[in-house]
């Protein structure tokens, strides 16, 4: 008997007053420097997946994050597990992973173990640093 794949979705975080839309393109061209003052990030909603191996398949997770001024204002993470022990790590990942990283900069934003699980937060380091390029590029 095959499993049909859970899909889990929670949103979390503050939207901080940033207005936005769901997409891979920043919905505001607004740009900002990053709270380390380096590179410039647009405003807006940005989305990307990112993979990961596990010993029994390779995952996949899509990451949205709402950025303001350079900093996280808003992240939403949802996972297609394909195994169980894949959909218990990812429901972890994505119940702390707002306290990870809403009000940081995502400059230089790496995450490794989030309430427990760490393979999955490989996953959302890759979308991260696809968003950050994303970013990066509408600011100009």
């Amino acid at each position: 008997m095959t499993r049909a794949p859970h899909r889990s979705v929670v949103r979390l975080g503050a939207l901080v007053g940033v207005a936005g839309a769901l997409g891979l393109t920043a919905c505001a061209p607004e740009s900002s420097a990053g709270a380390a003052g380096g590179e410039e990030f647009a405003d807006g909603t940005y989305s990307a997946e990112g993979s990961y191996s596990t010993p029994e398949t390779v995952e996949t997770i899509l990451v949205t994050v709402t950025l303001a001024d350079g900093v996280i204002a808003d992240v939403e993470v949802e996972g297609s597990p394909q195994r169980p022990e894949s959909e218990q790590y990812q429901g972890q990942f994505i119940g702390g992973i707002a306290d990870e990283v809403v009000g940081k900069p995502i400059d230089d934003l790496v995450v490794s173990r989030v309430a427990g699980s760490s393979l999955t937060s490989g996953g959302f380091n890759q979308a991260i640093e696809r968003i950050r390029v994303e970013a990066s590029e509408a600011a100009g």
